[in-house]
């Protein structure tokens, strides 16, 4: 599904076509009609469909006309308002990349234009709905045009999703900063950023209804010549279409439809991809609705059906009063997560290539010079550990406390500061070892347990511990996150495996599965004691803040058979690296070995999840930037990744603790922002591999 052939056609001069298109057309405006009716009569005051109709013909009186005009209709016209504007949105940016996996979602606009809020909101100032509306689409525009620039237009669904979620994962984490540094201006930013279509009152919607209004007139009005970019850009230049401007307006529009929907609801997930899919599948047994001026409303409408519709199921589902707690976004993102997992087994693979930067295979003495000069960057980065923070302390005063002579202030220190830097190494050699086993077990050089869902699995299980049983100790936290590290692994790789992880299938498995674990803890988190919650933000945030020696005891056991693991098969995981066939004609059965390594590696990313929290990219780049220093033999791999997956965490916690201090930012925040220009770097070179 990556390539302009999953498009349906675009034009059709058939009058029976023509008139099925309009009938579809007339078929949705109903049941948005239908759902929308249902969405205003639900709320937690009893107002029912007779009280509606009487405020809504004004013939209503006291509270039943206050709950309808400022609540519920409000709430029900922005979420047709949000599902139009993220509907074509997804729609015009699908067809003019001439991939269906592009959206607001994959493409990074909601996570630029909700940044660019968050940043907006750190100041503390009320800004009008159309400045705000105007940063949102400079955050998105920004965002979108990176993706593309690293994805290229029509290259395939891989590329473009990786890139897209390696984006939002770094916006992601500069967001969760300001929400952690500043909790009074961006308090409640957090429930917002799940995207809820709640307001308070009318003059949100009808600021924003202009924008949505304009945005789609203007798409419509190109619509004709984003019909021929469907066709492939030699076809549109064919016809005349000037390729470039039309792509530029295009995708311009398209931000900003997604902006005013960030502004006024929150970043909504996944209705941006799902809607204009379902209309694409549709399209094909109805042609009448395949032309961009009938396909874009339609894909508006159902946008609107699957947001109104989420928030009428939250509703049914869990009770008015529970659902006023639970964002729709939650809901949508959920819903959109299992409708990825579904579209993986409909694409086709698309093998992304991406350099090693390395040699084949390093000589025994450079790969001892880089060995020791790793381990004397450990030892470097271990020692500004634990003298910096936010009490800075000599070496004299460590050599005391080892002897037992420090004073009460350098002891209590350094009682809390050694267990930080302890699970910051080991956290980040754990990583590192879990990405360098799924790299080489899945043959895919862009694959780590956090872009494949494990590390948000363990996540899931962790936090579910954390709010439920505020005094749970490392133990039963750890056995937390290693169930759900387990299950998260047992639908990505056992979805994957059927057809060999092909790449394609297992990044948008991994994707799918990784953005429903966010919506569960997203749910777990606005729905729990507040107190709660902001231990499992900071938590998330892969904070070492408040560890004990006991909360390494399980990650350093993991890590030990981890690691005797690596140095016992080195050379079955060469061989399963190679492909599928080597390991079976010498003997290596296939299927038990690369399961052993998994389970090993999603042992590994929940004992590190559990010790420090989410930390994402470490085990991308440290195994990476190994195979660059010395090549693609395990034996060499594996130590090198590991001494540099705990050199990446262990300054990133000493940067957090020390850079902003007294405040402190979570290691996992900086190995984002850390990781992303990394990861970019690296599509973009393999962009440049692949022309």
């Amino acid at each position: 599904m990556s390539s302009a052939a999953a498009l349906p056609r675009r034009r059709s001069g058939d009058p029976v076509e023509r008139l099925s298109g309009v009938a579809v057309l007339i078929g949705a405006v109903v049941v948005v009609v239908v759902i929308a009716l249902v969405d205003v009569t639900q709320g937690t005051a009893a107002v029912g469909p007779a009280e509606v109709w009487r405020a809504v013909i004004g013939r209503s009186t006291g509270g039943d006309a206050s709950v309808v005009i400022a609540s519920r209709l409000p709430r029900m016209l922005a979420g047709i308002l949000v599902g139009i504007a993220l509907g074509v949105a997804g729609g015009a940016l699908q067809t003019v990349s001439r991939n269906v996996l592009a959206s607001p979602d994959t493409l990074a606009v909601n996570a630029g234009a909700y940044t660019a809020l968050a940043v907006l909101g750190v100041t503390g100032t009320s800004f009008p709905f159309l400045a705000s509306s105007g940063v949102a689409f400079v955050g998105g525009l920004v965002a979108a045009a990176a993706v593309l620039a690293l994805s290229g237009l029509g290259s395939g669904t891989v590329r473009l999703v990786l890139a897209g979620s390696a984006l939002a994962l770094g916006l992601g984490s500069v967001s969760s900063a300001l929400v952690l540094l500043f909790p009074e201006e961006t308090k409640g930013l957090y429930q917002w950023a799940q995207g809820s279509i709640a307001q308070n009152g009318v003059s949100g919607v009808v600021q924003a209804a202009p924008i949505v209004v304009v945005g789609v007139v203007l798409l419509l009005l190109v619509g004709r010549r984003i019909d021929a970019l469907a066709l492939g850009d030699d076809a549109a230049r064919g016809v005349g279409v000037n390729v470039r401007s039309t792509r530029v307006v295009a995708v311009v529009l398209a931000v900003l439809l997604s902006a005013a929907a960030v502004t006024l609801a929150g970043p909504i997930g996944f209705v941006g991809l799902s809607a204009p899919v379902l209309v694409r599948l549709l399209a094909n047994r109805v042609p009448g609705i395949a032309a961009s001026r009938v396909f874009l409303p339609v894909a508006g409408l159902v946008g609107a059906v699957i947001v109104l519709g989420s928030d009428v199921l939250l509703r049914t589902t869990v009770g008015a009063e529970t659902a006023v707690a639970v964002p729709t976004g939650v809901v949508t993102s959920f819903v959109g997560a299992v409708f990825l997992v579904v579209l993986a087994f409909r694409s086709r693979d698309a093998r992304t290539v991406v350099p090693t930067d390395g040699r084949r295979v390093a000589t025994r003495p450079e790969f001892v010079v880089t060995l020791l000069v790793l381990v004397a960057v450990v030892v470097g980065t271990t020692i500004a550990g634990v003298l910096l923070g936010d009490a800075k302390l000599l070496l004299g005063d460590v050599g005391n406390w080892l002897l037992g002579r420090a004073g009460t202030a350098v002891s209590f220190v350094l009682d809390t500061r050694m267990p930080r830097v302890g699970a910051a190494l080991l956290a980040g050699a754990g990583l590192a070892l879990a990405g360098t086993f799924v790299q080489a077990v899945t043959k895919n050089p862009l694959a780590e347990p956090g872009i494949l869902g494990v590390s948000g699995g363990a996540g899931l299980g962790a936090v579910l511990l954390v709010t439920a049983v505020p005094v749970a100790g490392s133990w039963g936290i750890a056995g937390a996150a290693v169930v759900g590290a387990l299950l998260a692994a047992a639908v990505v790789f056992g979805l994957a495996m059927r057809g060999g992880f092909q790449q394609t299938r297992l990044v948008l498995i991994g994707v799918g599965v990784s953005a429903a674990t966010t919506a569960l803890i997203s749910l777990v988190i606005v729905t729990t004691d507040p107190y709660n919650a902001a231990k499992a933000l900071t938590w998330l945030s892969g904070s070492t803040y408040g560890r004990t020696g006991a909360d390494l005891v399980p990650l350093g056991i993991v890590l030990v058979l981890g690691v005797g693991v690596a140095v016992v098969r080195h050379r079955e995981l060469d061989l399963v690296a190679l492909d599928d066939d080597t390991p079976r004609l010498l003997g290596v059965p296939l299927a038990p070995t690369r399961l052993l390594f998994l389970v090993v590696a999603v042992l590994l990313t929940a004992a590190a999840v559990a010790a420090v929290g989410t930390i994402g990219f470490v085990g991308l780049v440290a195994p990476h930037a190994a195979r660059a220093l010395v090549g693609l033999r395990h034996a060499m791999v594996v130590p090198t990744a590991v001494l540099l997956g705990a050199v990446l965490v262990c300054a990133a916690d000493v940067l957090g603790r020390t850079v902003i201090a007294p405040a402190q930012l979570g290691a996992g925040l900086l190995t984002a922002v850390i990781g992303t220009p990394y990861f970019s770097w690296l599509l973009w070179r393999s962009r440049a591999t692949a022309r």
